[in-house]
């Protein structure tokens, strides 16, 4: 049997789970703030798991992510330990913003500081009171608001075969290898080598069911890859191409978009994927694709502005491959076409 744990001064004893509230500075208005936390911790020693989402305030398919798996039947089985933080930007989370009330981003904040801005505190108080418990890290993530991101993991996969191992029993079929951005959470992490991937999926301030689902089945197969529950003998692998590089594609005027790809699809170079005119029709511009490879996001505001990012493309040489398994996927996931059973109605 595995040691009690103690976070934030609350003690929680093997085999058994308990939700703790990690005090933040309080609201202006005098009320108190924390970060709610809860942890399950396994009878049998394992890895401990960070799952934790909104570090942007306003990606909430992570916060349904997580109450999915904490109210899973077989959740208090597991081995080892399991953290999950559905909002950690507790206060970007009430306002709705992706930033922090003083406009920092919190995800360019860390390791943070026990006296800085807002912004490092927040960072501190995650790296100091969470992160010397953890073995392991899953961020959850969302495109920004109007813009979608595809189901994707994003690692730093070179030299680094237990990140990639976690990226791939994810389960997603796009993994992008992204160098690490200081003033990260994971570059943070990654500092103090504890390995992490990042899911993005899914806009800003909307549930997505097939994102949802498959964030879901993604934790769970880290979680089997890491031997802390028991491999789903059903369950099928996923096959996953790396991305080594991939591009945005801005728009060269603005006026009013006319997407003609959808996120997933597989794109050639030169090939069309929008136009951009004035609302009289006049002023055309041709948005061709700069590489050949998967839309991997996208915007969803047809009002766009001279030099905003318009489509998101993940390089492939083998597009009509990864393109295949992506469609497969998606199939398997959609609520319309899924034939396994749920307890969870999905979100419409």
């Amino acid at each position: 049997m595995q040691p009690a744990i103690k976070i934030a001064g609350v003690s929680i004893d093997p085999g058994s789970r308990q939700s703790i509230d990690i005090p933040l500075p309080s609201f202006y208005t005098h009320s108190a703030a924390s970060m709610p936390v809860h942890v399950v911790h396994g009878r049998k020693p394992g890895p401990c798991l960070l799952v934790c989402a909104a570090i942007h305030g306003d990606e909430i398919n992570g916060v349904e992510i997580i109450r999915r798996i904490l109210t899973h039947k077989l959740i208090d089985k597991i081995q080892g330990t399991l953290i999950a933080i559905p909002v950690v930007n507790v206060f970007g989370f009430v306002s709705k913003s992706r930033y922090l009330p003083d406009r920092r981003d919190l995800n360019r904040a860390f390791p943070g500081s026990e006296s800085g801005s807002m912004a490092a505190r927040l960072a501190n108080t995650l790296m100091t009171e969470i992160i010397p418990h953890c073995s392991h890290v899953i961020d959850l993530h969302t495109g920004a608001v109007n813009r979608e991101n595809l189901p994707q993991i994003r690692a730093k996969l070179s030299d680094e075969p237990v990140i990639e191992a976690m990226a791939r029993a994810f389960g997603v079929p796009v993994i992008l290898n992204a160098n690490l951005v200081e003033g990260t959470f994971r570059a943070a992490a990654c500092e103090q080598d504890i390995p992490v991937i990042l899911y993005e999926a899914g806009e800003a301030l909307r549930f997505e069911e097939v994102a949802i689902r498959a964030g879901v089945k993604g934790v769970f197969g880290v979680m089997s890859h890491l031997g802390m529950r028991r491999k789903n003998v059903k369950h099928k692998e996923t096959k996953a191409l790396i991305a080594n590089a991939s591009q945005w594609l801005r728009a060269g005027q603005s006026g009013i978009l006319r997407s003609l790809v959808a996120s997933g699809s597989k794109v050639e170079a030169g090939e069309v994927l929008a136009h951009i005119n004035d609302p009289l029709g006049e002023n055309s511009e041709t948005l061709l694709s700069p590489i050949a490879g998967i839309v991997i996001g996208k915007t969803n505001l047809p009002l766009v502005f001279e030099g905003e990012a318009v489509f998101h493309i993940a390089s492939y040489e083998q597009a009509d491959h990864i393109s295949d398994h992506i469609e497969a996927y998606h199939e398997e996931l959609n609520p319309m076409s899924d034939a396994q059973e749920s307890d969870e109605p999905p979100l419409v």
